[in-house]
């Protein structure tokens, strides 16, 4: 088709592309990212929980993405959190950079600022602020343990009344709704429910607490993004978001949708790790973000993964002599780091190619 153009896609084993159609976004439909209530999962009948999974089954062999509406995370957890986010985001910078992740955290935990970071190679850097943590034994709701120690992403916080406290508290509840989910998303490739029980006692559980400021006029006129175009890199992701808009997915034929919020629920959409446990079955879709509001969006991800040296290859559900596994075993920990460490590395390769190309404020003798 006229007008068709490739989107380059950075992935840990190297770059892949994909057709973008030459059409505006538009709003997706119910078919193309349903809403599915979460409710029968939480049934003590597994033909209800069944249920649920053929719903995730028929959502994920799709587009990728998905509501959840019934899912338990208490309204006023939500909006705690949201609270101490957009606390945190309007603080003078010398204050977010007391926890700047470059600075402080080998493992990128804490602050991020605006436009220091490129997720997408062919897209400009990205307009958002985020503040992010990983999970710690210490933190996990089903077997917390003393905090022996402050992690340096919360020490320059402490300023913020129950900054610490009402964060982990959303991030708590999402963790606990991913161990529910994951159960179902077992039912939903034919395995045992537990299937996945003993892989996720320590899971990738990263939560990240995304702030989009309007754009400047320069930032609309050179058509940044808050966040790049990309796939995300674990089991599955869960995300609320606030009621601005912004999040746009690539459905398979290439057309932009957006997926607008709807009061009550959270979006879920697979990762990498998940597609590649399922031999490509379900689909690990390309999103992005962009704020066109004149209004400040926030949006908080939680990423979820299995244990991160549990060392995973293609469910045998998912495999037969006529689909033959695609993919290599590998633990789901140095999956991720493998493209965290590239994008870091990438971009600080840029910033400092930009800083040799500046002019120069030295004196010459003449």
């Amino acid at each position: 088709m006229a007008g068709v153009t490739k989107l380059e896609l950075r992935t840990a084993l190297g770059p892949v592309y994909r057709d973008v159609l030459p059409y505006p976004p538009r709003n997706c439909t119910a078919d193309e990212v349903p809403v599915i209530d979460l409710a029968p999962m939480f049934s003590k009948e597994l033909s209800d929980r069944k249920g649920v999974a053929a719903a995730i089954r028929s959502a994920a062999t799709n587009n990728g993405f998905f509501y959840v509406k019934n899912h338990g995370i208490p309204k006023e957890t939500i909006a705690q959190c949201k609270r101490q986010v957009i606390n945190f985001m309007r603080q003078p910078q010398e204050k977010k950079d007391l926890v700047d992740s470059r600075k402080y955290s080998k493992y990128y935990n804490g602050y991020l600022g605006k436009r220091r970071a490129q997720i997408s190679r062919s897209e400009t850097a990205d307009v958002r602020e985020s503040f992010g943590f990983r999970y710690s034994p210490e933190l996990d709701p089903d077997h917390p343990m003393a905090i022996t120690e402050i992690p340096e992403e919360w020490k320059g916080t402490a300023h913020l009344p129950n900054f610490q406290k009402d964060c982990i508290a959303y991030w708590g509840s999402c963790l606990t709704l991913a161990r529910r989910l994951v159960r179902v998303f077992a039912l939903s490739l034919d395995l045992e429910e537990d299937y996945w029980d003993d892989k996720v006692t320590h899971p990738g559980a990263d939560g990240v607490f995304n702030y989009y400021p309007p754009r400047t006029t320069e930032e609309v006129e050179n058509n940044f993004v808050g966040l790049g175009s990309h796939t995300d890199l674990q089991l599955f992701t869960l995300l609320w978001q606030d009621s601005i808009g912004g999040l746009q997915i690539l459905s398979k034929e290439g057309q932009w949708l957006r997926a607008p919020p709807i009061e009550g629920t959270l979006v879920v959409n697979i990762g990498d790790f998940m597609m590649r446990l399922c031999n490509d079955i379900y689909k690990s879709t390309v999103h992005r973000v962009t704020n066109e509001s004149n209004a400040e969006r926030v949006s908080m991800p939680f990423f979820f993964g299995l244990n991160f040296n549990c060392v995973e290859g293609v469910v045998p559900s998912c495999t037969s002599e006529s689909r033959p596994a695609k993919y290599e075993p590998i633990s789901c920990g140095n999956w991720c780091q493998m493209r965290f460490k590239m994008e870091r590395e990438e971009f600080l390769q840029k910033e400092e190619a930009k800083k040799a190309l500046a002019p120069s404020a030295t004196v010459v003798a003449a």
